[in-house]
């Protein structure tokens, strides 16, 4: 018996471009089909404000094909097809992406004195759009999240033969690298500083204590800052903590603790954190010492006085909860970033809350993130593993994208190499210099980065190259290249960001400071310096073998 035939179901619904092809196999909108009935897309609800965005204005000016085109691609991803795009990133790909090629497309239809169709969209169109682009005079990275979005309706277009798509050499339809080290021109939040994090949390605790009142009434800015004490204490992202489930607190092995079970949407993945239940002592969170708050009874408490809303709640927002009654008209609404960036801006005038320049201080999600990351990092004694396992990251993007120098790193970058210089080489090197592991030291009791303690010696070697009163001569020059290459030595022993931030500066100084210029000024000699330094190469001075001392992090204070 024959293999029988399956025919495919076509859903009807889906939008459809109503095109046909030439002679030449070039595509070629239908005539009656522009412009649509309707020109007005509808997004439903969304994170952002925008509830519809409307196509009109770009029909009748000699770019209807395009258009079309791009509206009808719109209402296809906001149905599921071709892409699993949110709603907010649609509404983006309009707002940032489409206003500007099809503002540029009309400009183009001008200039050359036609129609434009969707054969037009090719490298040459693409490279003007960016040209345009950058004529506005915009941040780089704005033009690359303006073209991005643009790239992602065309890109889908193309993908399914609407316009012809090269994918390489020079005339590739897309160039492959249009914004060459555009992440160097962008500088990412920054942790609050332990000052900054300290009054942040001491104004949430002070802010939400009507939350506990039996007679409070549940308004936007008290949702805020409840959801900001969550953020402080478990370094999650705005998206999920703004759609926060009220099945959000989920069983753990322990009897003590509960998890946090948020959605990732761009992860497609559950983000799962662990918390303290609630006990008899009121247990601080070990993550945030500043903060005596237990985030479990916190959410348990929102959700007890929101849950007679989520009966109210429209579909959309049904089981959310940062459910609260709009003022303006009495309906039920949930948080969205617009009313969080507004409940941050109170927080900030009413507490008063200044950075370290006496401004008002920046807050959003994405800092509190980072100061999470920080404050574990720094509370697990560095442990990178840790780390990015509490913000549900590889250790490779949790030490690129949240952790910051230390603050001895910050010092040791800001080394005044001049002034070094002619400590080092002034001709007062005499009997007063005591020797040390690193060379000689001209007080190492009372000294620049000595403890000043009675009886006690100063220890604190990695401060030896940026400390006035360290000097090196041509017989210190072995136990100057021994620390040199245990300094090296401790690449392979860590994560290779941490030691770019805390170690690479010293090799580097070594050579163009200490070196070069005792070479130049005929205080060394070239062959003193090769011998030294390959005899530490291969036989280490034992202050600074290995086996003798497993971490230089012993000498940092």
């Amino acid at each position: 018996m024959g293999k029988r035939k399956v025919f495919t179901k076509t859903d009807l619904s889906v939008p459809q471009i109503e095109h046909s092809l030439d002679t030449i196999g070039n595509v070629v909108i239908l005539p009656e089909a522009i412009p649509p009935k309707n020109t007005m897309v509808t997004f439903g609800h969304n994170s952002t404000n925008t509830r519809g965005f409307d196509f009109a204005r770009w029909y009748g000016v000699e770019v209807d094909a395009i258009t079309y085109a791009c509206q009808r691609q719109i209402e296809r991803f906001l149905v599921g097809q071709d892409s699993t795009a949110s709603i907010t990133t649609v509404v983006s790909y309009c707002n940032s992406g489409l206003c500007r090629f099809l503002d540029y497309c009309v400009l183009q239809a001008m200039a050359f004195e036609r129609t434009l169709t969707l054969n037009d969209v090719n490298r040459m169109l693409i490279d003007g759009y960016l040209g345009h682009l950058f004529g506005q005079g915009t941040a780089t990275t704005n033009q690359k999240s303006c073209y991005a979005k643009t790239k992602s309706v065309l890109l889908a277009l193309a993908q399914r033969g609407l316009f012809p798509l090269v994918t390489s050499g020079d005339e590739a339809t897309f160039p492959r690298n249009p914004f060459p080290n555009s992440n160097r021109k962008s500088k990412g939040e920054t942790a609050l500083s332990k000052r900054e994090r300290q009054g942040v949390a001491a104004a949430l605790r002070q802010a939400i204590k009507p939350l506990w009142n039996d007679d409070t009434i549940i308004t936007g800015d008290l949702l805020v800052f409840a959801l900001l004490v969550i953020a402080l204490h478990t370094g999650r992202n705005t998206t999920p903590l703004l759609e926060m489930g009220r099945n959000c607190l989920r069983p753990h092995p322990k009897d003590d603790t509960v998890f946090l079970v948020l959605w990732k949407r761009r992860g497609y993945n559950f983000s799962k954190v662990a918390l303290r239940a609630e006990s008899k002592g009121d247990r601080v969170l070990e993550a945030m010492p500043a903060v005596r708050i237990n985030v479990e009874r916190l959410i348990r408490r929102v959700m007890a006085l929101t849950e007679p809303l989520d009966l109210e709640a429209p579909g959309s927002f049904k089981g959310r909860v940062w459910l609260y009654r709009n003022p303006s008209n009495n309906k039920v609404v949930t948080l969205q970033e617009n009313t969080l960036n507004r409940g941050i801006g109170r927080l900030v005038v009413d507490h008063g809350l200044k950075d370290s320049d006496g401004k008002p201080l920046r807050i959003n999600i994405s800092r509190l993130r980072k100061t999470f990351a920080n404050r574990i990092f720094e509370l697990t004694d560095g442990d990178l593993a840790i780390t990015a396992s509490a913000l549900g990251n590889t250790p490779r993007v949790a030490d690129q994208n949240y952790l910051a120098p230390s603050e001895s790193a910050r010092r040791n970058w800001q080394f005044m190499g001049e002034i070094l210089v002619e400590e080092l080489l002034a001709a007062t090197i005499g009997a007063t210099y005591k020797e040390n592991p690193l060379g000689r030291c001209a007080d190492p009791v009372n000294g620049q980065f000595a403890p000043k303690r009675e009886g006690a010696t100063c220890m604190n070697f990695m401060n030896c190259l940026r400390c006035k009163h360290y000097v090196v001569t041509a017989e210190d020059l072995y136990k100057l290249f021994s620390f040199y290459f245990r300094v090296l030595a401790e690449r392979s022993r860590m994560d290779k960001r941490r030691w770019a931030r805390e170690y690479a500066h010293i090799p580097r100084l070594i050579d163009h400071y200490i070196i070069a210029e005792g070479l130049r000024r005929g205080t060394f000699k070239a062959a003193a310096v090769d011998d030294a330094r390959e005899h530490a190469r291969t036989q280490p001075h034992p202050f600074w073998s290995v086996d003798l001392i497993d971490s230089l992090e012993a000498f940092y204070e």
